[in-house]
């Protein structure tokens, strides 16, 4: 549900001045829908009136553009609770950055912005160059082969510190696992996951 605010206000141009300050929006991002009239003035909802999706596809854009690099977007939507941006361009390294790093930083850039307009809890991800698609097959196969190793050998195995994107998808690809179970441990930039063997 996107943001909302109850304001009484003189007229609905007072409503709409202090919503853009309580909201921290400019105007042309607010609805004022007037509820009826109290003795002290109107009784306005001010409601945020955005596409989230194509807010986040401008805002990718606009920084984009300022890097000059060509490229390709397709924003897409699933439900109400996750939105998805692919870019393609042929500047796909320097948008990557050093094991997904830069890419991860628009991620949480977008997500934040998305997150001014909303109540809920939106999923958000980006991936550029199909490094996150790519990123999530390896990771299956090195958490599918070290859990087989576990299984077999009872001996703890401590995978190398990864972000919290790549740990989920380890944790998620063992969780159904009857042999073994994940853990992280460390912190920040040295957390880690350590697959065990459960106990038989």
């Amino acid at each position: 549900m996107q943001k909302k605010i109850e304001i009484i206000a003189p007229t609905v141009e007072a409503a709409m001045e202090e919503a853009v300050k309580k909201l921290h929006l400019s105007s042309d991002k607010i609805f004022i829908n007037v509820l009826g009239e109290l003795p002290e003035g109107l009784n306005c909802e001010a409601l945020v009136d955005v596409n989230l999706t194509l807010e986040g596809k401008k805002y990718l854009e606009g920084i984009l553009r300022a890097l000059d690099v060509g490229y390709q977007m397709e924003a897409r939507s699933v439900g109400e609770s996750q939105i998805h941006y692919i870019i393609e361009s042929n500047e796909n390294p320097l948008l990557i950055g050093v094991k997904g790093k830069t890419m991860e930083a628009f991620q949480i850039l977008t997500r934040n912005l998305i997150s001014l307009y909303t109540k809920d809890k939106i999923i958000t991800t980006l991936d550029i160059g199909a490094y996150r698609s790519n990123r999530t097959h390896q990771l299956e196969i090195l958490a599918t082969k070290t859990a087989k190793e576990v299984a077999k050998t009872k001996v703890a195995v401590k995978l190398n510190p990864m972000n919290s994107f790549e740990r989920r998808v380890i944790h998620e690809k063992l969780s159904d696992w009857r042999d073994v179970y994940t853990e992280s441990e460390g912190e920040g930039e040295h957390r880690a996951i350590v697959i065990k063997p459960k106990e038989q």
